[in-house]
């Protein structure tokens, strides 16, 4: 499925534009919200790649986790966003393409029995 392949490179930038980010951030801030925010993109990446992998009627499960997965994402860069750690149009970028991410896992979700 071509998809599943755009929804990994979309991830994988995602987690590129991230780690710019986080090593930009204070000390503390980067202990805890940047080291929380790239291992749930790392756990996401893992999820899309287990479900690309697992047989048609046992990708679902992997599916969900990742559509989870992708909301927790959209919540710590918005907790950035709101404490004024990042460059405001670039986490607007990043918002964007995190929801990009979530419609593809959605979309494939549909496409999954």
């Amino acid at each position: 499925m071509e998809e599943d392949l755009s929804v990994i490179l979309l991830t994988g930038e995602l987690f590129c534009e991230v780690m710019k980010i986080t090593e930009k951030l204070p000390s503390l801030q980067r202990q805890t919200l940047g080291r929380r925010l790239e291992d749930n993109i790392l756990e996401l990446m893992e999820l899309l790649i287990s479900a690309k992998h697992a047989p048609k009627n046992h990708k679902a499960p992997f599916l969900i986790k990742a559509s989870a997965k992708s909301e927790i994402i959209r919540f710590y860069l918005r907790i950035v966003l709101k404490q004024k750690l990042a460059n405001e149009t670039t986490l607007h970028q990043l918002l964007a393409r995190n929801l990009e991410i979530g419609r593809q896992i959605g979309g494939w979700r549909r496409a999954s029995p």
